[in-house]
């Protein structure tokens, strides 16, 4: 990869095509997240489903701390279906 600058939100076709996992990928019918290990140590993610979409960039440390976390029951709370809500906005 040539040098270009990666930062938070950069379109992830610019970290190339080549490199992408689907590390929990299952039976959802495709849609899910691709992780890259980048050359400086982060770690880039995007939707499968939109593969030019926008890439968050995360360090070495936020991706070890969000695993451990999730290991340890951290983000079950993400697991449990709750309603989706529609907010009504009231204009004067």
């Amino acid at each position: 990869m040539d040098r270009i600058r990666i930062y938070n939100g950069m379109p992830a076709n610019e970290l190339g095509s080549e490199g992408w996992h689907k590390p929990w990928s299952g039976g959802n019918g495709g849609e899910c997240v691709e992780a890259m290990r980048l050359g400086d140590g982060r770690v880039a993610l995007r939707q499968s489903t939109d593969p030019d979409g926008p890439a968050l960039i995360y360090t070495h440390r936020e991706i070890v701390s969000f695993i451990e976390g999730a290991k340890a029951g951290d983000a079950d709370f993400l697991l449990s279906a709750a309603p989706c809500r529609r907010t009504e906005r009231r204009t004067a």
